[in-house]
């Protein structure tokens, strides 16, 4: 195939007829190096030819709502280039691992063990950019609920020095024994709690200056509300900070997919996550917390105190 003119929509059709049939489609466009300050949309002009002009972040951002992988371009000559998608595999997700143990679901023969949040840019900008709108080097006690390996602490690690996060009491909780076991080996001097949150009132933790919690809260199992009420009138100190991360995204393929899955919807829809992140947003509103809702594929909301 060879686009030259069509339009994005066009293009999107096309594709996505070739896809039911194919596992990966080729096709032909102006390179987007011919230009480097042009908007997706503008005519440009190559041997004689007008193309449409659209840049490797219009690409990606197409491969990633088709559920593929967009490869590495090959050259075809000075200003074409030629694209190869490659379907996603959308059943290899952690959701279908082969763990037996419903505890290690998570755990570290699990499909999830295999994914790392922080080597995702949009993740990790938006998690250590929180970490400081809470000015993390003057928190002291820190709770994560959902720690399973520890991923979260070794970003506090690396915003710390040596000497700050030696100091810093950092306690994390999972459901999981295999991860809390390797977060454990990771941060020999740091608590975690193989520990159902659902039971935290047994563990007598007291009080932090911060409480984590990426991706936990919406499990299935949990009342999302009343936990977070208790959460924060029981276990949050007087000028503590939150970060709660909500996904909005999922995992396939090795990949991180913008837009969370939904029963009985074939695309994502938003209207559970911004009911929870509303509710937070307006009970922590409440107490008086000054608040920032950041992020993309994690919807970070971040709550300091006033005053």
């Amino acid at each position: 195939m060879h686009f030259e003119r069509q339009t994005m929509l066009e293009i999107i059709d096309r594709l996505k007829e070739k896809l039911e049939f194919c596992e990966k489609v080729h096709f032909e466009v102006i390179n987007p190096d011919i230009c480097h300050s042009c908007y997706a949309g503008e005519i440009v002009a190559s041997d004689n030819k007008k193309y449409i002009y659209r840049g490797y972040k219009a690409w990606s951002d197409l491969a990633e709502i088709l559920s593929c992988k967009m490869l590495t371009p090959e050259v075809v000559s000075k200003n074409i280039i030629r694209l190869h998608f490659l379907k996603l595999d959308t059943q290899a997700t952690f959701h279908t691992g082969t763990v037996q143990n419903k505890d290690e679901k998570y755990g570290t023969d699990s499909h999830f063990f295999n994914i790392h949040k922080n080597e995702e840019p949009v993740f990790i900008q938006a998690y250590s950019q929180s970490l400081k709108n809470v000015n993390i080097k003057q928190r002291k006690r820190v709770l994560n609920l959902g720690i399973n390996r520890g991923d979260e602490f070794e970003v506090i690690k690396e915003l710390l020095s040596d000497e700050e996060f030696r100091h810093v009491e950092l306690v994390g909780i999972d459901h999981s024994k295999t991860a809390i076991d390797y977060a454990q080996e990771r941060f020999e001097d740091k608590t975690f709690y193989r520990h159902d949150i659902n039971a935290i009132d047994t563990l007598n933790l007291g009080r932090f200056d911060l409480i984590i919690s990426i991706g936990t809260l919406q499990t299935p199992g949990i009342n999302f509300k009343l936990f977070f009420n208790a959460l924060i009138q029981n276990y949050l100190s007087p000028g503590g900070a939150v970060i709660l991360g909500f996904p909005n995204s999922r995992w396939m393929g090795g990949e991180m997919v913008y837009g969370a899955k939904m029963p009985n919807y074939s695309d994502s829809d938003l209207s559970l996550l911004f009911k929870d992140v509303y509710y937070c947003k307006k009970y922590l509103q409440q107490k008086k917390f000054r608040l920032r809702l950041t992020g993309r594929d994690y919807i970070f909301l971040t709550a300091t105190k006033t005053g």
